[in-house]
């Protein structure tokens, strides 16, 4: 059992968790930590938006163009530096305090929602 708070499924459901595809990765050479920004398309319905994600020390920004990631899509968009980040692309931190990209393990179409 964790420490957090017990929420209700329309607690849930109020975080809009999309599927999007990384279209464009480079360094964010303005950022305090070594960090990307991404372009991930979320679809039609959504479109592309940008975001800075501090994923250094486990991806290049080769490598992740292409890849399938999970975003939160309905925070206000947040002033980083330079960069008006536009959606929250989700990860988890191993051992060393790295962070592991939350994906989906298949192809599904983009903007799809996490339920």
């Amino acid at each position: 059992m964790t420490d957090a708070a017990p929420i209700t499924w329309d607690d849930f459901m109020r975080v809009d968790l999309r599927v999007g595809r990384i279209v464009s990765a480079r360094v964010f050479e303005q950022a305090r930590k070594p960090a990307y920004v991404l372009e991930v398309d979320f679809g039609p319905e959504i479109g592309v938006r940008k975001s800075s994600a501090q994923i250094t020390a486990l991806y290049t920004p080769e490598e992740l163009v292409g890849r399938l990631v999970v975003g939160v899509v309905n925070f206000p968009p947040r002033q980083i530096g330079p960069l008006m980040s536009q959606c929250l692309v989700t990860g988890f931190h191993d051992e060393a305090g790295r962070v592991a990209l939350c994906v989906p393990d298949r192809e599904v179409p983009l903007g799809t929602r996490l339920l």
